[in-house]
């Protein structure tokens, strides 16, 4: 399981030492001709390969989720 990874970005993890958030590309994560998936990951110790969490997002619900975040976001703010 996992394939071919692709770092994005990493962004620094508020509130932490060392903590980051960790965007990547994955093709193929589930084995052969499985559908790519955006991997957000966490990492507390900084450790990009060794993420304490991380979601695997399919592309097709990108839009969807942003969305949501926006939305989260501008709760949070008001």
């Amino acid at each position: 399981m996992g394939g071919e990874h692709t770092l994005i970005k990493t962004i620094k993890l508020d509130g932490t030492k060392k903590g980051i958030i960790s965007v990547a590309h994955i093709k193929e994560p589930y084995g052969s001709e499985s559908k790519p998936v955006v991997s957000i990951g966490i990492s507390l110790k900084g450790d990009v390969n060794e993420p304490d969490w991380k979601a695997h997002i399919p592309y097709a619900n990108l839009d969807e989720l942003i969305e949501a975040l926006k939305e989260a976001k501008t709760k949070h703010d008001s």
